[in-house]
């Protein structure tokens, strides 16, 4: 079962497990992280799951679609390691990943 570090806007860390296969967002939002909005569900529609991702993890994901580039293009926010949690399937490879709650547009 992959463990998970999320820390909030306010800097709150939460320590998570998820099952496998599961969205980082799904898990993040399930927990009751009422920052990250998933506004769309995780259809990759709207940019309000953005997270920013260790970079010491971030060799790991899969790369980024055009459409999930395209919507981080269209946010303020923007770094070198931000993805949508919503597009970021867990795995045991993924076992400890790090992640911050990007700040809302």
């Amino acid at each position: 079962m992959p463990r998970l570090t999320v820390t909030t806007r306010s800097g709150e860390v939460r320590e998570l497990e998820a099952a496998e296969n599961r969205t980082l967002m799904e898990v993040i939002r399930d927990d009751g992280v009422s920052e990250l909005l998933a506004i769309c569900g995780g259809c990759c529609s709207c940019a309000t799951c953005h997270v920013y991702v260790d970079p010491a993890f971030a060799g790991r994901l899969p790369p980024i679609s055009e459409d999930e580039d395209a919507l981080l293009d269209g946010t303020t926010y923007r770094e070198t390691t931000s993805r949508l949690s919503c597009q970021i399937r867990l795995s045991d490879a993924l076992d400890g990943i790090s992640v911050t709650v990007a700040p809302e547009d």
